[in-house]
């Protein structure tokens, strides 16, 4: 008998997050990114790994809903490098400014486009 994922963005998972941008949704995955972050700031280390298992499955679903390869292989980039900086021993040199830096691009042109 096969397991169903339990989504944490049940409302997302459900289809609206395929009709937003790829801007929007690497917006979206930043901001969780970004409590993460602050929340590793804070020594509130589970609820840090919350914050960024939130983004993984939003990551997730902007994998599964991606045609280009391009998009897909830095997706899938983002996500290893993430897990790297968060539950590894962060063999990428990722920091907290490296990755506002990176997720504030997104957010800024998610802005923009409204």
């Amino acid at each position: 008998m096969g397991e169903t994922m339990s989504f944490q963005h049940k409302e997302l998972a459900n289809g609206r997050w395929a009709q937003m941008s790829l801007c929007e949704q690497m917006a979206n995955i930043g901001s969780e990114v970004s409590r993460a972050l602050n929340w590793k700031k804070k020594n509130r280390n589970d609820l840090s790994l919350e914050a960024v298992n939130r983004a993984l499955e939003l990551l997730d679903l902007t994998v599964g809903s991606l045609n280009g390869y391009s998009r897909l292989k830095e997706c899938l980039r983002v996500r290893e490098s993430l897990v790297d900086y968060f539950y590894g021993d962060n063999v990428f040199s990722s920091s907290e400014t490296l990755w506002k830096k990176y997720f504030d691009a997104f957010a800024y042109a998610a802005r923009k486009n409204f």
